[in-house]
Parts: structure tokens; sequence; C-alpha cells
């Protein structure tokens, strides 16, 4: 048994997680913040049986799309933080982790 970690933008995660029900994938999603962009995230926590862990990665790789978009930079100044001019950045994808699970129980 494996679990998958998928961390992904909020953005996509109704898609991720529909398309993963859709196709009898449960899951436990947590709402996270990205310590970049301190942007909203969604973790999901799924397990699965080993066999059908790429299937669960082609869905939310189907569902994840990377886009750029324009954030303000911040430069230090003597009194604090100041936005400056907007910097493209790649946001969104997912981030996926898959670790083995010892012991999985349903109670």
């Amino acid at each position: 048994m494996k679990l998958v970690i998928a961390i992904i933008n909020r953005d996509d995660s109704t898609a991720v997680t529909q398309s993963l029900n859709k196709n009898g994938f449960s899951s436990t999603r947590l709402s996270t913040t990205g310590a970049f962009l301190l942007a909203g995230n969604v973790t999901l926590l799924i397990g699965v049986k080993d066999e059908q862990v790429q299937a669960v990665i082609d869905l939310i790789r189907q569902c994840s799309h990377s886009r750029k978009q324009m954030v303000p930079a911040l430069t230090e100044a003597s009194y604090g933080f100041m936005p400056v001019m907007p910097v493209e950045v790649t946001v969104g994808g997912a981030t996926v982790f898959v670790v083995d699970v010892e012991r999985f129980e349903r109670l």
C-alpha cells in the first residue's frame, strides 16, 4: 500500500478531487499555504494499492496545470518590506510524494 501526498494549487483542487472521485479514489483534503508565494494550496492524502499509484498520478497530472502569474516582488527597506515592480512566476501544477504505508486500518 502507498500513500500519495499531492500538493496542488487551490485553483486546480476541485478538478483534481472530482476526477479522483469519479475514478474511484477517495482522498483527504487539507488546506495548506505555500511558503514562497504565501498562496493557498490544497494537500491531498490518497491511500492506494501499489499498482494504482500511476493511475492516481496521471489523473493529478491531467487536472493540474502550470501557469504564469504576476506577483509583487518585495524588497527590504530600513523600515520593513515594501512592494516593487511585479515579477512573473510559474504557479500551479502539482508536487507529488509517494510513500510506503506499513499499516492501514479503517476504524
